[in-house]
C-alpha cells in the first residue's frame, strides 16, 4: 500500500485507523494535500500562471454550458485593502498579492439574450442564480486546485458576503452579478508557521448508500470527529472552547452570528436578483 496516501488520509482524518484505498492517483494525492494558507510571499502571480488558472476553472462542468460565472483578478493594494474591510479586516486580503473575485453572473446572458432580440424572464428566478452560484463554485475549485500545482496556495474568502453591494460598488459589478467569495493567491510564506491540513469529518457521516443515513446514527462518526479536532486544535496550540459540535452550534445560533449575512435575501434583490 501507498505510504504517502496512508499518511495523507491519516492527516485528511485526524486518525491511525483509516485504512487506504486500493484505488490511488496523483490527482487524489495532490487533492488531499490541501491547506487554507493566509500567509504570502509579495511575489506577484504572473498572468501566465492566472491565464492557466482560468482556463483550468474554464474546464469545469457548468449547467447547459450557460457558463454563468465570471471571476475579477484584484492586484491593486487598495482595492485588496477595501475587500478586506468588506470581509471582516482580513488581513490576508489585504496582503495577498492576487485575490480572484469569483461572481455568479447573470448580466452577460441577459445581454446575450437581447442581443439576439429573445426574452430572458427566467433569470428573476431563484434556479438561475442557483446555477450561477454553483457554476462560479466548481470553477473556482478547479482554479485553486491549479493553482496549487503551480506551487500556489491560497484561501476562500467568505467573507466578501457581508457587504455584498459594497463589494459590487468596489468592483463595478452590474445588475444580475453577485460576489459569491473571493480567493486568495500567492506563494506560501516560509517564515511563517506552516499551514496545517484540517481533519474532516468521517467517511461515514458524510458518505450515504442508497438512502441518507439518519442523523441520530451519524453520531458515533460525529463523536469521533470531536475528537480528532480536539486533537488537531492542541497540536495548533489554538485555544478553542468546546468541541467541534459546540463551535457548529454558535455560527449557527442565530441571525447575529451570519456577519451581516443574514441580510443577504434583500442584498440580492438590491443586486438585482428578483429570486421569484
Amino acid at each position: 500500500m501507498n505510504e504517502r496516501a496512508k499518511e495523507l488520509l491519516a492527516t485528511r482524518y485526524g486518525t491511525d485507523a483509516l485504512p487506504a484505498p486500493a484505488a490511488w492517483t496523483p490527482v487524489i494525492d495532490h487533492l488531499l494535500g490541501h491547506r487554507s494558507v493566509r500567509r504570502h510571499l509579495p511575489d506577484p502571480v504572473s498572468d501566465d500562471q492566472l491565464a492557466a488558472i482560468v482556463a483550468a476553472a474554464q474546464s469545469a462542468a457548468t449547467s447547459s454550458n450557460l457558463q454563468a460565472w465570471s471571476v475579477i483578478a484584484v492586484r491593486d493594494p487598495d482595492t485588496r485593502a477595501a475587500l478586506a474591510v468588506c470581509a471582516g479586516d482580513q488581513s490576508h486580503v489585504r496582503d495577498a498579492p492576487l485575490v480572484l473575485v469569483w461572481l455568479a453572473d447573470l448580466a452577460r446572458l441577459a445581454h446575450v439574450a437581447q442581443s439576439v432580440q429573445r426574452p430572458h424572464a427566467a433569470l428573476d428566478y431563484l434556479e438561475m442564480f442557483v446555477i450561477g452560484v454553483v457554476d462560479a463554485a466548481l470553477a473556482a475549485q478547479n482554479a485553486l486546485a491549479a493553482a496549487e500545482s503551480l506551487g500556489l496556495s491560497g484561501c476562500y474568502i467568505g467573507g466578501l458576503r457581508n457587504q455584498p453591494e459594497k463589494v459590487a460598488e468596489l468592483l463595478g459589478l452590474p445588475p444580475r452579478v453577485f460576489a459569491v467569495f473571493g480567493m486568495t493567491l500567492g506563494i506560501e510564506d516560509p517564515a511563517a508557521p506552516p499551514a496545517a491540513v484540517k481533519p474532516r469529518l468521517p467517511q461515514q457521516v458524510v458518505l450515504h448508500r442508497e438512502r441518507y443515513l439518519p442523523v441520530a446514527e451519524q453520531q458515533p462518526g460525529i463523536d469521533a470527529y470531536n475528537a480528532a479536532m480536539a486533537r488537531f486544535y492542541a497540536a495548533q496550540n489554538m485555544n478553542v472552547h468546546g468541541t467541534w459540535s459546540v463551535h457548529s452550534a454558535k455560527r449557527i445560533a442565530g441571525p447575529e452570528t451570519l456577519s451581516g449575512r443574514d441580510r443577504l435575501a434583500k442584498a440580492l434583490h438590491n443586486l438585482g436578483f428578483a429570486l421569484k
